[in-house]
């Protein structure tokens, strides 16, 4: 089981981070613009006073060994099913793959914390693990690998994309 931790700094405030993160058109242009995703769409968001809960499917740009990528199929995809806590400020979120649910698992936690008045650090805490036999270390350091470049390049593109509503 792989688990490890990104960190980033974001230049807003904690309410723009979190109005941001939720906000339709940004995801559709980081998954489909920037990241480069064949297909990405939220398939529902509800917000309650104490939640926002949030429903995503996508199929992510591959980028994995040869071995893995045959493994998994050309037509991998995931959804995605996340909680928002508004009084811990916590995203929960678990990914449910296309292929081998019952083998692969991914999920995650995500908080800010303020440092400043127009600036938090974005903290993202990931767990994978795949349970195939001679392969699953593949898997998972291929996984980390494409998720820590992932959320290097959303950083960048919050910031940008931050900066151009200004």
């Amino acid at each position: 089981m792989g688990k490890f931790t990104v960190t980033h700094e974001i230049n807003c405030n904690a309410e723009t981070f979190w109005k941001t993160f939720f906000d339709k058109d940004y995801n559709e242009q980081l998954f489909l613009r920037e990241l480069h995703f064949p297909e990405f769409s939220i398939l529902e968001q509800k917000e309650t006073e104490t939640t926002i809960t949030r429903k995503v499917a996508g199929q992510p740009k591959m980028d994995m060994p040869g071995p893995v990528a045959k493994l998994l199929g050309s037509n991998f995809r995931f959804t995605e099913d996340g909680t928002f806590t508004k009084a811990t400020g916590v995203w929960r979120f678990k990914m449910t793959p296309s292929t081998m649910a019952d083998k692969l698992r991914q999920e995650g936690t995500m908080r800010i914390e303020p440092i400043g008045d127009s600036k938090v650090r974005r903290i993202a805490q990931l767990e994978m693990e795949a349970k195939i036999f001679g392969i699953g270390g593949l898997i998972e350091s291929s996984t980390e690998k494409q998720l820590r470049a992932g959320w290097d390049q959303s950083a960048v593109f919050m910031n940008r994309f931050l900066a151009s509503k200004k």
